[in-house]
């Protein structure tokens, strides 16, 4: 019988955040730059991450079945999906939808080259080749270590560029110094979420950026890497004038703020105050990045 919840719960709707700010950040540097935007353009590229994303985490979730069902520390952003150790579908079904996801992902993207998009396949190979090497031999890197650049690359160059590329129609005029700093968030990103799955992680031998560094420097780290992302706003918006980045650094300054209290108790084994400074910190390099979208469609509206 097909389990309707099961696979929404596979899907893990929570995690689309991670595939939606950067893509709006794409559109937005390409209104910014050529003033194009278009509604139905938007769309198809949240179509888009949407099955990027089911491939991320039916993948994942198959990867990681003996580390998830292990998992004591797991918080709403980590541990998987659960449905594999909670026996609601098996990793044959989600191997099988995994599958089935990236040829649907490929006809999309020859769609969208046919219709005048000809690098989407490109996009689409790179993002199923970041999945590869993040979750399976002879790579794996989530497992042999340094996974969180792999997410870097995904979430800070891959899907921004579709992002562009979809309402631009072309990559020229795109400002290519605004992925540094969406690829540190990426990073970090990776960093926080890998933080409430140490213990189980550790055990099983996933050497996350946590494992190896532990656990106080990676949250340390985490916050740093947001800091930094922060004071490079002029690397997203050039010309930007130091009040204006001030302006856009203050509030997701003032966010992360309220996780500096919890860098030496907020362990996974604390699973509480893990959650709360996990979930703090990445609410603030979303809200950074959505800034950053917000300032550049300002400055699109007062050049175009």
């Amino acid at each position: 019988m097909f389990d309707l919840a099961a696979w929404v719960q596979a899907a893990r709707p929570l995690a689309q955040i991670n595939i939606v700010v950067p893509l709006v950040l794409g559109q937005a540097l390409a209104f910014a730059a050529l003033g194009r935007f278009g509604f139905g353009l938007m769309v198809v590229a949240g179509w888009f991450g949407l099955l990027v994303q089911l491939v991320i985490v039916f993948v994942n979730d198959v990867s990681d079945h003996e580390t998830d069902r292990a998992n004591l520390t797991r918080a709403r952003v980590s541990g998987g999906s659960r449905v594999l150790p909670e026996g609601k579908l098996s990793p044959a079904m989600l191997r099988g939808a995994a599958r089935v996801i990236v040829v649907a992902l490929g006809v999309f993207s020859l769609t969208l080259a046919l219709a005048g998009w000809p690098w989407m396949p490109a996009f689409a190979a790179a993002a199923v080749l970041l999945v590869w090497a993040y979750d399976h031999p002879p790579l794996r890197l989530a497992y042999r270590g340094h996974g969180e650049l792999v997410q870097g690359l995904g979430t800070g160059v891959v899907l921004p560029l579709v992002g562009y590329y979809m309402q631009a129609g072309t990559l020229a005029g795109f400002h290519w110094p605004a992925l540094v700093p969406l690829v540190l968030l990426g990073y970090a990103g990776n960093i926080l979420s890998a933080l409430p799955d140490v213990p189980s992680d550790r055990a099983s031998g996933k050497r996350t950026y946590p494992v190896r560094r532990g656990q106080w420097l990676a949250r340390r780290h985490a916050l740093e890497l947001l800091a930094i992302a922060a004071a490079m706003s002029g690397w997203v918006l050039p010309g930007l004038p130091l009040w204006a980045a001030v302006a856009l650094a203050g509030p997701v300054l003032g966010v992360a703020a309220t996780a500096v209290p919890l860098l030496g108790s907020a362990d996974a084994e604390n699973r509480a105050e893990c959650e709360r400074f996990v979930m703090t910190t990445a609410g603030a390099a979303h809200l950074l990045v959505l800034l950053w979208a917000a300032a550049l469609v300002l400055r699109g509206s007062l050049a175009h």
